[in-house]
């Protein structure tokens, strides 16, 4: 008999009202709305039975699950390291390649499904997401109670991240604002690609040059201290992109969108290659600062810069 995966689902407030497919494709990035109308009428079990349609509208506390027959998921870091850990709040530096959620394409090797083995006692939920390819830290609540705590100070704007990338070109100035609305990419063969729109949602983010350096052909690049003041989704590759300065190794904001395609098919040319200079893009969580979810006083961590990247700007030269 072939073994059965599930990914199970809980609705949070925000997406109270919106049709069950609508929320699965919110979930599930990439999925189409036919294969959503698939899922729920061929894979999805309520945990009370009930019967949900693809139009159905959900509300907060709704649970169910998606099922479908093991296959091999691709192969992914299957560790992370723990910065901070009392009790009510962990917060991981997340290795990059390392999924946070369930995913068409990844169920066990994710972060919740490892956090769940490995703090079994404990119900581990990160506040807020990352990028498959992005590293570093995550804060998580390790019960509800401080999860919802959590989620609650990141919607209300109490965090304080700041991001390290590495990006391809000199900015003009040492430090730079861009403040350019963000919007879905509709016409785009990647579906979650972002780009600037005057109807898009507002998006900020300060943008401060660490370090200018040339590769060994003679590229610039720069390290980029990155600190978002709105919090949408791909900002700070698609601001980056928008100002010509593309992360190294981004797929798709970064030398050719159609990257992303053949990567997702497992056809990356040798020129893909060259062209992206890394295999994961260059961006890294390394601050986060909050009110901690127990006490209210204030919390900070860091996480330096991972090996794969401070070997790629160590392998860069100082300008002469």
């Amino acid at each position: 008999m072939p073994r059965i995966v599930r990914a199970h689902f809980t609705v949070e407030r925000n997406y109270r009202g919106w049709r069950l497919d609508r929320y699965l494709m919110e979930k599930i990035r990439r999925l189409t709305p036919e294969k959503a109308a698939f899922l729920v009428a061929e894979r999805l079990d309520a945990a009370d039975g009930q019967r949900l349609e693809a139009g159905t509208p959900v509300e907060p506390g709704l649970r169910f699950s998606l099922w479908r027959e093991a296959e091999p998921e691709p192969e992914v870091p299957l560790h992370f390291g723990v910065v901070h850990d009392d009790g009510a709040l962990l917060v991981v530096d997340k290795p990059a390649g390392l999924p946070i959620h369930p995913t068409a394409r990844y169920f066990e090797h994710t972060f919740t499904a490892l956090a769940r083995a490995r703090f079994p006692d404990r119900k581990v939920d990160p506040a807020h997401r990352l990028d498959r390819e992005t590293s570093g830290l995550v804060a998580c609540g390790a019960a509800p109670e401080w999860t919802t705590r959590l989620k609650a100070a990141f919607a209300a704007g109490r965090v304080e991240k700041a991001y390290l990338a590495i990006a391809l070109g000199w900015p003009a100035e040492d430090a730079f604002l861009v403040d350019a609305p963000l919007a879905l990419t509709l016409q785009s063969e990647v579906r979650v690609r972002m780009h600037v729109h005057a109807a898009g949602a507002a998006s900020a983010t300060a943008f401060e040059v660490l370090g200018r350096r040339l590769t060994a052909d003679g590229a610039r690049v720069a390290l980029l201290a990155c600190r978002p003041r709105t919090g949408r989704q791909h900002q700070i590759r698609a601001h980056l992109h928008h100002v010509g300065l593309p992360l190294v190794g981004d797929k798709i904001y970064g030398p050719d969108e159609l990257i992303f395609d053949r990567f997702t098919r497992r056809a990356l040319t040798d020129a893909d290659r060259v062209a992206l200079r890394l295999d994961r893009q260059a961006l890294h969580a390394w601050r986060l600062a909050f009110p901690h979810p127990r006490t209210g006083e204030p919390a900070a961590f860091e996480a330096p810069l991972p090996a794969d990247l401070q070997a790629f700007w160590d392998g860069c030269a100082a300008p002469g």
